[in-house]
């Protein structure tokens, strides 16, 4: 068991198992819910016991007051306090299922981030994706807005959003950028195969070389008197529609 002071604990099986792919000696132990035996809860355990990681069967209750939470899914990993930066190829190379990713584009507001992270983890996205540079980090206020998020989806940072664009393009997941203007809308676009949708601050929207990278542009339809959405809400719609069309 590790010292408390310098660990911390994620939950449910996209954080844990993107920790175990891509960091795993900063896992310290798995707890998993004794009760699970389905075939996601096999697939964990497996991957966990080739690492070598210690494994602790526990109650399901065990784990809802270690987190504070039920949404937990049955596994909760104790890991090193101190964050390890991901890499986009981490993320794209262990994915099992079509990806869902959710790219921001100059999003300058912690509470935003925060609430965009909340959205991702419920619609299930597999990484939020953002640049270092004129972007908001991940601070103390949007982790707490969060609500926990901030350790269920993965957090990339690059350098260069366009070419972080071009190099999921090259792993075969298409682009959409959300653009007001855009005459397909989100109802009608196929988002059945790998997606990464990006959307840019509210106001500004997407800037040019983003813009020019996304295979296509995408609007959500407005039929109020208002032009646009506070971007957490346009990431919901646009990661649930994808999950409706996949069969939730």
């Amino acid at each position: 068991m590790s010292d408390n002071t310098s660990s911390r604990l994620i939950y449910g099986f996209h954080a844990v198992l993107a920790k175990l792919r891509q960091d795993p000696e900063g896992i310290f132990e798995i707890f998993t819910d004794a009760q699970r035996n389905d075939a996601r809860a096999r697939d964990l355990l497996r991957h966990a016991e080739q690492l070598g990681t210690r494994i602790i069967p526990s109650e399901g209750e065990r784990l809802d007051r270690m987190v504070g939470t039920r949404r937990h899914q049955g596994v909760v990993a104790r890991v090193d306090g101190r964050r390890k930066e991901l890499k986009l190829p981490d993320v794209l190379d262990g994915l099992t299922e079509p990806a869902l990713l959710l790219v921001l584009d100059g999003i300058q507001d912690p509470h935003n981030l925060g609430a965009c992270l909340r959205v991702a983890d419920a619609a299930g996205a597999h990484a939020v994706i953002a640049p270092k540079d004129k972007a908001v980090g991940l601070n103390a206020t949007a982790i707490k807005v969060a609500s926990g998020a901030a350790d269920t989806v993965p957090y990339i940072t690059v350098t260069n959003l366009a070419r972080a664009l071009r190099e999921m393009q090259e792993a075969g997941v298409w682009i959409l950028g959300a653009a007001g203007e855009a005459e397909k809308s989100i109802y009608t676009v196929d988002q059945k195969g790998p997606i990464a949708w990006v959307l840019g601050a509210e106001g500004d929207g997407l800037r040019r070389l983003t813009r020019e990278t996304c295979d296509e542009l995408i609007s959500i339809p407005m039929y109020g008197t208002v032009e646009s959405l506070n971007v957490s809400v346009a990431s919901g719609l646009c990661l649930f529609e994808a999950r409706r069309q996949r069969g939730g």
